[in-house]
């Protein structure tokens, strides 16, 4: 019997790598495409020679609408696009154009191969400094042109069902987390900058006092959120998606263990993010698995990948957050 084929753009990078782990450990063939970007080619080692996985380079916003990648697939998970706050200040047109152009492109190619299901990673970064508990019906108030594109992306997929009658739904990732977090690029990858000054015994660059909190959600559990969205007979529906429960980063540094430094607080930050997560609990049957503690364990055991990560102090920090202050602090 042939298998149900998914195509997970964005396959080989953090949670797309992951998502790529679930969907074929729940019996289906997988279909990937990715830039490689940031050399992402090791989160896919350990399925190396897997017949059902296939892989394919390419650019988004560079895809045809009738391109062989779109063949036969039954389900599109669209992760591919770029992040990080700082990067989009200083590259708008950039995330403008990866972040909605590009996602129209998979749009267009879904529209054209008469696909099941399309579910959109969106992010929480599009209520901006939210009421927590944060429903899925918060007013949108991006702070940043990555949430803003990101936002845009989430609003063509509805276009796209609206006019075209694609069938679209969007999960709005708080903070996901796990093996596998990227360890280069801008600063702002918590995980990946106290992983790595642990391994140099350098202290922890904290922002602010460290009592601010994070909804973070180990990947794996966002991944069988998207298949769970992916499968549902629901369509046209956007769920937030956290563990529901903050850890401040206080925790997190008790968890790793070393001395601590500490850092202004960043302008546009919310003290909290928090996702209500009732409605996807409700529509999708779907639940966090992995304790935080857990999920930090796991980390912490593979600590030696980011031995090549970017070694952050204070004054690289500021060097690098000047823009943000700059465009994000009081006018």
């Amino acid at each position: 019997m042939t298998k149900q084929l998914i195509l997970i753009t964005g396959g080989a990078g953090f949670i797309g790598s992951h998502m790529v782990d679930v969907a074929l450990e729940s019996g289906f063939a997988v279909r990937v495409v990715d830039n490689l970007v940031g050399g992402q080619e090791q989160n896919l080692a350990h399925h190396d020679r897997n017949p059902n996985l296939t892989f394919e380079k390419a650019d988004i916003r560079h895809l045809d609408s009738d391109a062989a990648i779109f063949k036969d697939v039954k389900y599109i998970i669209h992760y591919a696009g770029i992040g990080d706050i700082v990067p989009s200040i200083e590259r708008p047109v950039d995330y403008m154009s990866t972040n909605v152009q590009g996602t129209v492109k998979v749009l267009e190619g879904a529209r054209a191969a008469g696909i099941e299901k399309f579910v959109y990673a969106a992010s929480s970064s599009c209520y901006g400094l939210a009421a927590t508990p944060t429903r899925e019906d918060h007013p949108i108030a991006p702070q940043y042109p990555y949430a803003l594109s990101k936002y845009q992306g989430e609003a063509a997929a509805f276009h796209w069902h609206q006019v075209y009658g694609l069938p679209v739904n969007s999960i709005r990732i708080f903070n996901a987390y796990g093996t596998r977090v990227r360890t280069t690029g801008a600063y702002g990858a918590v995980f990946g900058v106290f992983f790595r000054q642990k391994l140099s015994e350098e202290p922890f660059t904290v922002v602010g006092d460290g009592t601010q909190s994070r909804d973070f959600l180990y990947a794996s559990d966002v991944a069988r959120a998207f298949l769970a969205a992916a499968e549902s007979e629901k369509i046209g529906e956007i769920w937030n998606l956290g563990a529901g429960a903050p850890q401040s980063v206080n925790r997190l540094v008790e968890l790793i263990g070393g001395p601590v430094t500490y850092v202004p607080k960043r302008p546009g930050e919310p003290d909290i993010t928090h996702a209500d997560i009732s409605k996807i609990r409700a529509d999708l049957g779907w639940a966090p698995t992995i304790p935080f503690e857990e999920g930090v364990a796991r980390m912490m055991a593979e600590i030696e990948v980011w031995k090549d990560a970017p070694l952050w102090t204070p004054e690289k920090i500021d060097d690098a957050t000047s823009t943000w202050f700059k465009y994000l602090g009081e006018k």
